[in-house]
């Protein structure tokens, strides 16, 4: 929105500021709430201040006090992000950043910085390139994605399985996700810690995070020179393949996108799920009784702790209208992933179990939808159920109070899940499955189980016997001659003979 919008709200004149003793002493100008600062630590309670006071669109201020809209509702979410010819994602006509209020180094800018890959183009282009990663992901196996999860799972569960205590986020969360995108990208040999290590500072923004940019994006660099020449049945080969023909340049951004946002979402799905499972008894007693499967209990947690809070964000192409406010073009506003998710007049009920309901905002929707979201459902309902087979025993190691959280505008991030289980033997994960001989085929005639047919033992070697001793005269025993009825052949069973014998099985 810019400047001279912020009297769409009802509050005072920007230049006046609210009087002393008002309950807007201390917003920023024009009474907006910022979404920053001491007064945004807890977010998911300012966005319900912000649903009371301004309804399902509301106005307020990011770092420097840039101004943009926070959409809250759900409807209203699902409508912007299906209406691309008045909303899109070009941050280039953003009126802040072209009248200068948002700076270079503005902290949101790598968020905001508009990139030529998909998720910001439109039109032709986007087809163009949406299409590439499409018809890359296409291609990938499920069932054999399936089997790399689980072989990872187990390796990352032998690690500290003997130690009876664990950390399940930097242990578990933060490493399944990266093993298995390596693998589908086509880089397993670049996994390891410096790529989860790498990948964490750049989204905590750590001193380290332009280092690590660059770390990943060479490896990535390094992958897609190397399946240009020398394609492979990856999700890199196929990218580079693609008729859209994608440059170099473009398909290296592609793979840090699917990388970076895969990593993110799945890493924070995962131990949200894993939360969830270990601190709520009514979803560790359904999953044990069976009433409720890993996947039910994932798409739960989608609805309750989205791994992106927001999304930056999506910008109005035209004058409109959204909520019931008056949207100007060039205004800028935020995807509200998790305030729509609890939008009242979605859930009315909070502790309301969603099974079976996959319309929450998680993974967006619209043009710019994840493509890969059956990929992270998988590495999270395949990788916590993997974990629960290993270890049935594991339980929270602190109270759940002193769980801790880091929380940005963008996501919140679980910062450790302590647990302990009886300590246990690792596992090969090379072991191939044993293979059973096939017992012999049946007649097509027989009913029921064969019975199983003699062995065949070879005659034993002669062994010399000593020289042998007279025996008496056997005494002759009479013995009754046997019937001409009884030495003949045996009479055949009838129909009804044959029936009791299979019924009763003798």
């Amino acid at each position: 929105m810019t400047p001279d919008s912020h009297s769409l709200t009802g509050t005072q004149d920007p230049t006046t500021g609210p009087p002393p003793g008002c309950p807007a002493h201390g917003r920023g100008p024009g009474g907006l709430r910022r979404l920053y600062g001491p007064d945004a630590e807890d977010l998911s309670s300012l966005y319900d201040q912000l649903r009371e006071e301004h309804g399902p669109v509301a106005p307020v201020l990011l770092h420097d006090d840039v101004p943009m809209w926070v959409v809250l509702g759900h409807a209203e979410n699902l409508h912007m992000v299906r209406t691309p010819s008045q909303f899109c994602r070009d941050s280039r006509i953003w009126t802040p950043l072209l009248e200068g209020m948002v700076k270079p180094d503005h902290p949101l800018m790598p968020h905001i910085a508009w990139e030529p890959i998909c998720s910001h183009s439109e039109g032709d282009e986007h087809l163009r390139l949406r299409g590439a990663v499409t018809g890359a992901i296409s291609t990938i196996d499920h069932r054999t994605t399936r089997r790399h999860i689980n072989r990872y799972t187990q390796r990352l569960v032998n690690e500290f399985c003997e130690e009876g205590t664990a950390d399940l986020v930097s242990q578990f969360a933060e490493h399944l996700p990266m093993a298995v995108l390596c693998e589908i990208l086509g880089m397993p040999e670049e996994y390891n810690d410096r790529m989860v290590q790498a990948a964490r500072d750049m989204l905590r923004g750590t001193e380290t995070a332009i280092a690590s940019h660059a770390y990943v994006m060479s490896a990535l660099q390094r992958l897609t020179v190397r399946r240009r020449a020398q394609p492979e049945e990856d999700f890199a080969s196929h990218l580079v393949n693609h008729p859209a023909g994608l440059t170099d340049d473009e398909v290296t951004k592609h793979l840090w996108v699917v990388l970076m946002a895969a990593y993110e979402a799945t890493a924070n799905l995962i131990a949200n799920v894993l939360r969830m499972v270990l601190t709520d008894p009514r979803f560790r007693a359904q999953l044990n009784g069976g009433q409720m499967t890993v996947p039910e209990a994932v798409e739960q947690s989608l609805w309750d702790e989205p791994p992106f809070s927001t999304v930056f964000a999506y910008f109005a192409k035209q004058d409109t209208e959204l909520g019931g406010r008056r949207i100007r073009k060039g205004d800028g506003l935020l995807f509200g992933i998790a305030p729509g998710n609890v939008d009242p007049r979605v859930r009315p009920d909070l502790g309301a179990h969603m099974q079976g309901n996959r319309s929450h905002l998680a993974f967006g929707g619209g043009p710019h939808e994840c493509p890969g979201q059956d990929i992270g459902r998988a590495i999270a309902d395949t990788g916590v159920d993997a974990l629960l087979m290993r270890l049935p025993d594991v339980e929270l190691d602190i109270d759940e109070d002193e769980l801790s959280w880091t929380e940005s505008l963008a996501s919140r991030h679980l910062v450790e899940m302590p647990v302990r289980f009886e300590a246990k033997p690792p596992q090969d994960v090379m072991q191939k499955p044993g293979h059973a001989p096939v017992p012999p085929q049946r007649a097509p005639w027989q009913i029921g189980t064969p019975q199983p047919r003699p062995v065949q033992v070879a005659p034993p070697l002669p062994v010399p016997l000593p020289d042998p001793v007279p025996l008496p005269d056997p005494v002759p025993v009479a013995v009754p001659a046997q019937s001409a009825a009884e030495a003949g052949p045996a009479r055949p069973m009838g129909a009804w003979r044959r029936f009791l014998v299979w019924w009763r099985g003798y």
